[in-house]
């Protein structure tokens, strides 16, 4: 055991040090794009890259693009069984339509393509457009798209939008909040996890002023992504540290500690969205309760190899259904040991105990409950008779990643 612990904990720090901070950063370079014409059937051309993937960090998080819409160009009308994306707006002027309703959006700006909402932006002007997309798929690494054959060249605009939008504006943001602590940081919750079907759990507008750092933060069943609107600093991440700087996007991972400085002379302006572990499991995994939220008792037996088969049944057929009628009872499993060479190859601790069934109960009285009620006195008998040894053991449940 202690050498699989040490070829582990060898492991995972080659894992820990394989990519630098510094080589997370990805400066958004538009001498580094490549052109693309029509894209979904959109008009005129657009330069576009990619600065971080999905397979930088483990939750769903799709992609960060980055680009140019030229003069008279767009991404046509098209939308997305598995994915939501989100238009941001770095300059400019565009004209966006969300579900057939368009309307011009000002930069800088963010705008909402939830999964299944038919999606375009068109540059109708004479001046290129500054343009982000970060995307969250329904599933890891999965991605689709169809196409509708519509460039919204010359679409009607409502004067107001029909949809959610937003602009990144520095008067809506308030300073002392615990998300982004430390003197004088401004920050605005811009979209939260309400809007979006995927894991994207939020959008936030963050600006560190001249002097000023963020207290370091644990990122606990969550990931983030960041990029820099303007200014200049430096992000830690653990105990390592790199220099950023406008247009620079960078990531933080699960179990990651972040803090932020600004050692330029401006305002420090991020845009920052986190993606959850898994937004709908997130409470049941957060962190462990000050009280149990629950009770196991795990007891041990020794079954001889011929009464093997006749314990697992008792177990369906008897113990199981004498436990679902009793106030309190949550659930149980059934373990049985590995087999001797499993066991050995991985260095398992010898034991002669061979079965173990695990119960939990909301609470220990509703276990002494059962243990006191008619039906325990068939099925515990009925467990007994068939091992030659017994013991157990009880455990306050104090977290767990229930995936029911």
């Amino acid at each position: 055991m202690k050498r699989l612990l040490a070829i582990f904990l060898t492991i995972l720090a080659g894992y820990a040090t394989a990519q630098p901070v510094k080589d997370r950063i990805k400066f958004n370079d538009p001498a580094k794009y490549r052109e693309l014409s029509s894209v979904h059937a959109g008009a005129g051309k657009m330069g576009f890259t990619q600065l971080i993937g999905h397979n930088d960090l483990s939750t769903n998080f799709l992609y960060l693009h980055a680009g140019i819409i030229q003069a008279k160009s767009g991404i046509g009308h098209h939308f997305h069984h598995h994915i939501e994306e989100m238009y941001v707006l770095l300059s400019g002027e565009a004209e966006l339509t969300i579900n057939g309703r368009t309307s011009k959006i000002k930069a800088p700006a963010v705008v909402p393509c939830k999964m299944g909402d038919s999606h375009a932006i068109h540059n109708p002007s004479k001046d290129p457009v500054r343009w982000l997309n970060f995307a969250v798929s329904l599933h890891k690494g999965k991605r689709d798209a169809f196409d509708l054959g519509d460039n919204r060249v010359g679409a009607p605009l409502d004067p107001i939008p029909g949809f959610v939008s937003s602009r990144l504006e520095k008067d809506k943001l308030k300073p002392n909040d615990p998300a982004y602590s430390g003197s004088g940081v401004l920050y605005r919750r811009v979209i939260g996890p309400e809007i979006f079907q995927t894991d994207w759990d939020h959008v936030d507008h963050v600006i560190i002023p001249a002097g000023s750092s963020t207290a370091p933060h644990l990122l606990e069943g969550i990931e983030k992504v960041f990029y820099v609107i303007k200014g200049t600093g430096a992000v830690t991440i653990n105990d390592e540290k790199a220099s950023i700087k406008a247009d620079d996007a960078f990531f933080g991972a699960l179990g990651e500690k972040i803090s932020l400085v600004n050692n330029g002379e401006g305002d420090l302006e991020l845009l920052v969205i986190g993606i959850a572990a898994s937004k709908q499991k997130s409470l049941s995994i957060a962190k462990p309760g000050s009280e149990p939220k629950a009770m196991v008792l795990q007891m041990d037996f020794v079954v001889e190899k011929e009464n093997g088969e006749a314990f697992e049944k008792m177990y369906y057929s008897i113990y199981v259904p004498a436990m679902t009628v009793q106030q309190g009872y949550l659930s149980s499993k059934l373990l049985r040991l590995f087999p001797e060479n499993i066991a050995k190859q991985i260095e398992a601790e010898p034991t002669t105990y061979n079965y173990q069934i695990q119960i939990s109960f909301a609470t220990e009285e509703a276990r002494r409950k059962w243990v006191a009620s008619a039906q325990h006195q068939i099925a515990w008998p009925a467990a007994t008779a068939l091992a030659k040894e017994f013991k157990w053991r009880g455990y306050d449940v104090m977290g767990d990643d229930d995936q029911k």
